[in-house]
């Protein structure tokens, strides 16, 4: 009987800086590093023992392996070039490394690199191409949306509104937004529409000519003044009180202001991006923001979705975050153990990539291994993650909520044509934690989700 090629060190995959996969000697994956499984979308234990070429779709000519046999065949490395397929339907441009890994008959594999050369295509403005270098990266649908939306609202002057909670990212979005298009050359401003009060931020952004109040002492010029030909950034757009979004759309429409104290109206051309994080057609009904204004300033409109929706993209953002901060420390960190990880993966994020990133940032810093380990994150994610395990320790009480007796799981996504999505996911965790007694994590377990997900869930629909 022939024993499974698992060769020695497998760790070093983690130190390959671009997604790599060992294969057996039957083109069968043994292991993905954390780049690889961003890149495809498919966790390594999900596909482990399956053909490569199922997992790593490709148009290189590898129709049935056949690169991967004369690689294994003729004991040379191969390169080609052409695209994959992860499992987003979202093709990536590669270079395609494939090279011999010697051993006995039984015991040879094949060591496969897949670099991504989205950075090098000069026949499209590529997303990742664009926007890793400015940190908002990622693969999942959520993202790949915006991505699209970007160049399109790049070669356009109409006014932007960008949504999302805090941290998502919205800064980002907006300068990326201003250096694609053709006012790059002019200057990019921005300013914190709820950071300053009524009379300063007025001044702030139309300016104020001298004596126009106590301190006046000289004439200043405004942001849009400033913004000139360039692009003015309005961040927190919600919390801008109700007497200046008059002001504003008056300039929006007319292109025209007149200073604070001034008489003369002054000339500009200013393209308006526009963020916050709140619901603003809930504060139009509200009438805590102009309905007029809305309208004015969500011509074009990209939502960033939060991180605890973008779960296939947080092993690539953790590496991202853990090469940036040790080359920038100097130090040698390879990865996180896998209970660091877990804890990682299964914390919500209220404060989503900024969090994120101050997460990675202090383990980092105070990593002395190779590896970060549960003792180096910071201690606040320790005690929520303490708090998930008493609940999960608590759950032999838990009784399932009484409902009509539920369906299959397969037979609701058979029969499911006339439910919602919400309707039919609810029986499906119900179905789970029938079966396992209430008991979170082994339906998490069943479910293919984390638990915290699986809190979510529950939460969201009743659950609890």
């Amino acid at each position: 009987m022939r024993k499974p090629f698992i060769p020695d060190g497998l760790t070093m995959l983690e130190g390959i800086p671009s997604p790599a996969m060992i294969l057996d000697n039957m083109f069968r994956i043994v292991a993905m590093n954390r780049l690889m499984e961003a890149m495809t979308g498919y966790p390594v234990d999900k596909v482990r023992g399956i053909h490569g070429e199922l997992v790593v779709r490709s148009n290189t000519g590898n129709t049935r392996g056949q690169n991967y046999a004369q690689v294994l065949k003729s004991g040379e490395a191969l390169s080609v070039t052409g695209d994959i397929l992860n499992c987003y339907r979202r093709k990536i441009p590669i270079i395609y490394n494939m090279s011999l890994i010697a051993g006995n008959e039984d015991s040879r594999g094949l060591l496969v690199i897949a670099e991504d050369i989205s950075a090098r295509s000069n026949e499209t403005k590529s997303s990742i191409r664009d926007f890793t270098s400015e940190e908002l990266i990622g693969y999942s649908p959520k993202m790949q949306k915006v991505f699209d939306m970007i160049p399109l609202m790049a070669h356009t002057d109409a006014s932007v509104l960008i949504t999302g909670e805090t941290g998502t990212g919205k800064d980002k979005v907006a300068e990326i937004i201003h250096r694609e298009s053709e006012r790059a050359r002019f200057p990019f401003i921005k300013i914190n529409c709820g950071a300053l009060p009524l009379d300063l931020l007025e001044s702030e952004l139309f300016g104020h000519v001298k004596g126009a109040f106590t301190g006046a002492s000289r004439n200043k010029k405004g942001m849009f003044s400033l913004a000139d030909r360039g692009t003015l950034f309005l961040t927190e757009i919600g919390d801008m009180p109700m007497p200046l979004q008059v002001k504003l759309l008056s300039v929006l429409d007319d292109r025209r202001f007149i200073p604070v104290g001034g008489e003369q109206s002054i000339d500009v051309d200013v393209r308006i991006i526009a963020a916050t994080h709140r619901p603003l057609r809930t504060q139009v009904k509200k009438n805590q923001f102009r309905e007029d204004l809305f309208y004015r300033l969500n011509v074009l409109h990209v939502h960033l979705p939060p991180l605890r929706e973008r779960e296939s993209d947080m092993r690539y953002l953790l590496d991202h975050f853990l090469e940036k901060f040790t080359r920038a420390l100097g130090r040698t960190i390879v990865g996180f153990t896998p209970a660091a990880m877990q804890i990682l993966l299964d914390y919500n994020y209220p404060g989503n990539i900024r969090e994120l990133s101050n997460i990675v940032e202090y383990a980092a810093n105070i990593c002395k291994r190779k590896k970060i380990s549960e003792q180096q994150l910071p201690p606040y994610i320790m005690e929520k993650h303490d708090v998930a395990d008493w609940e999960e320790e608590q759950e032999p009480d838990y009784t399932p909520p009484v409902i009509q007796p539920s369906r299959e799981p397969e037979q609701v996504t058979r029969k499911g044509n006339g439910d919602s999505w919400g309707e039919i996911e609810r029986e499906i965790i119900v179905d789970a934690l029938k079966r396992h007694g209430g008991n979170r994590k082994g339906s998490a377990e069943q479910l293919g989700w984390g638990r915290m997900k699986l809190w979510r869930k529950m939460k969201k629909y009743g659950l609890l």
